[in-house]
């Protein structure tokens, strides 16, 4: 299984427009954060999971094939921005998208035209599934299980795929919903900054959250430019817990 981190930023992404910050100025790429997605594959299966305003940029890096399934996280323009861009793999047959009800009739009301009863050419061919809280779904060889977390208040899903986690936009995540987290091997998760901010963990308290979880190894994700330079910050964190960057990619 090989995971790729096609971005790894908040919501204005990395550099900040208008920002002259060390981080935003930085000369090393890994300073550099489109906005969070990741890809999840075998050599049989490909999984998107979120797709933001930056992903056309981010996926002309990698081999056009199929994408299986986009796994939404919720609705917010970051995480979905960029579905329209998913048109190209149409080739392919019609893109199957999975959410919660919420996030499906969100996407609905902002892209009315792919849902239209007489669809002009051209446009994305979407299949809406939505997911129930703990349902499990079965995409060939990988099993995966929504994991409620609260972005702030609002409920949002992470994803257990196989023995790897994605969790982004996390502040907490509900004592009933460890139990799906058990025996990780990987765990993906969100660490904004170190300061407090009312809908996002900071980088301490997914630390705390690692530790509970207790994952194999971990990388952070969905950075602001607060969270400091990337050879700074990586380089005092513990050592199974390590700052994702922009087009890393793993395998498992």
């Amino acid at each position: 299984m090989t995971i790729t981190f096609l971005g790894t930023g908040t919501s204005t992404g990395v550099p900040e427009i208008g920002c002259t910050c060390e981080v935003c100025t930085s000369k090393d790429p890994k300073d550099n954060r489109l906005r969070t997605s990741v890809l999840v594959e075998d050599d049989s299966t490909r999984l998107l999971f979120d797709c933001g305003p930056d992903f056309r940029q981010q996926i002309m890096k990698q081999p056009f094939k199929k994408i299986d399934a986009v796994f939404l996280s919720h609705e917010h323009y970051d995480h979905v921005g960029g579905i329209d861009d998913l048109r190209p793999f149409c080739r392919f047959g019609d893109i199957n998208i999975y959410s919660n009800e919420r996030v499906a009739q969100t996407i609905k009301q902002v892209m009315p035209y792919c849902f239209a009863q007489h669809p002009y050419p051209g446009i994305p061919k979407i299949n809406m599934h939505t997911i129930k809280d703990d349902e499990i779904l079965k995409i060939n060889n990988f099993t995966i299980t929504p994991i409620n977390v609260l972005h702030g208040k609002l409920p949002i899903y992470g994803y257990r795929i196989n023995d790897i986690a994605y969790i982004t936009d996390i502040l907490t995540i509900p004592e009933t919903e460890y139990i799906k987290l058990r025996g990780l091997k990987t765990l993906i998760i969100g660490a904004l900054r170190e300061a407090p901010h009312g809908s996002h963990e900071t980088i301490t308290q997914a630390i705390e959250n690692i530790k509970k979880i207790q994952p194999q190894q971990s990388f952070l994700i969905h950075m602001s430019h607060h969270a400091g330079l990337h050879s700074k910050l990586d380089a005092i964190l513990p050592h199974n817990i390590h700052l994702a960057y922009d087009n890393l990619q793993i395998t498992i």
